[in-house]
């Protein structure tokens, strides 16, 4: 991997980590484009530069994050992230295997795609619009809504954010605690890749990983703010449709032969 390969992936990952996109299924697609999908390297920098895009809702929330006093918080992050923490060591190979499959992403893409188009409808009369009404069983089933996007293509964001939607939330809260939910998640994940990994490293890798964390980070400081912005105005239906053009597009290219 080039620094140039690096900054494109890292690019990737800070516009789409907070989008109902999959950030993981676009840095496959990226990788994959520019033929280093297979390298073991690769892998690993597509988990563990996410860890800079989560860092940005740390730095925009971070009033809400650094407010010791409210212990309940805290503890609905911890239970919401349980579900994620259990099926990832337990599914751990598959998720890895998983990862080296782009049809696996064009698939889930163009399935997800589908739903955003009705989450609007299935979802107009939420009341739910402060963090304090959140109860301890609402978080773990969003946490379980998270599990879904240990597929490929799913996307985190939009699982996590449909099953608080499920939950009675509004798109703007669903979207924040979905936010909060990917800090502890991202960081046990990026953690245990690198534990993992560390075979892999040596100055330059370092080097490598320490621009993709930045880039995204900057990146997605920006990307949140208006992913809010347009969330609440416009809803899921504009990313619905795009995730059906993206997988739509993947799969010709794929049956094609361009794309492996």
């Amino acid at each position: 991997m080039t620094e140039f390969q690096a900054i494109v992936i890292a690019i990737v990952e800070g516009i789409t980590e907070y989008l109902p996109v999959s950030s993981t299924g676009h840095m496959i697609i990226t990788s994959s484009l520019m033929g280093i999908h297979t390298d073991e390297f690769t892998k690993l920098y597509e988990v563990a530069i996410q860890l800079g895009a989560i860092l940005a809702a740390v730095v925009l929330y971070w009033r809400k994050f650094f407010d010791i006093g409210n212990w309940r918080f805290y503890l609905k992050l911890i239970i919401a992230v349980i579900p994620a923490l259990v099926l990832g060591l337990l599914l751990s190979d598959l998720i890895d295997s998983l990862l080296e499959s782009t049809f696996t992403v064009a698939v889930t893409l163009l399935f997800g795609g589908v739903v955003l188009l009705f989450v609007d409808r299935i979802f107009r009369h939420q009341t739910i619009d402060d963090e304090a009404e959140i109860t301890n069983r609402k978080a773990v089933t969003i946490g379980l809504w998270q599990c879904l996007a240990m597929i490929p293509g799913v996307s985190r964001s939009a699982a996590s954010i449909i099953g608080g939607m499920q939950q009675n939330l509004t798109r703007r809260l669903a979207a924040e605690f979905s936010f909060f939910l990917a800090v502890p998640t991202m960081c046990a994940a990026t953690g245990y890749k690198l534990l993992k990994g560390y075979q892999q490293f040596d100055a330059n890798s370092i080097k490598l990983l320490l621009i993709g964390n930045v880039v995204a980070f900057v990146v997605a400081m920006v990307a949140i703010k208006l992913f809010i912005t347009f969330l609440q105005k416009y809803g899921f239906r504009a990313f619905g449709w795009y995730r059906i053009v993206v997988g739509i597009v993947l799969l010709v290219l794929l049956q094609l032969g361009i794309m492996k």
